[in-house]
């Protein structure tokens, strides 16, 4: 779906929409897939900043980071705290 809406003061652009599912997955919508060069298989990356989260594709660097940073959290990955946190 396609809202028009106003975005840094320009109004009228397409804002595309998506809805959660109840695994809080979503669809990222075609026209913002087109816009990032997303493909199926592709890793995308929240930057969160003060006026708001940006969405992009993840870069080699956001993997190299981000499997690091897995490796530091073993003491939380046992089957009692895969049962405790499954719902989020």
């Amino acid at each position: 779906m396609l809202v028009l809406s106003s975005f840094n003061g320009v109004p009228n652009m397409q804002t595309p929409i998506s809805k959660l599912t109840r695994k809080y997955q979503a669809t990222i919508p075609e026209p913002v897939r087109r816009s990032l060069g997303l493909e199926a298989g592709d890793s995308i990356a929240f930057d969160i900043q003060a006026n708001g989260i940006h969405l992009r594709k993840a870069g080699p660097i956001d993997l190299v980071f981000a499997a690091a940073l897995e490796r530091t959290l073993s003491e939380w990955s046992s089957r009692a705290d895969d049962e405790a946190y499954r719902d989020l």
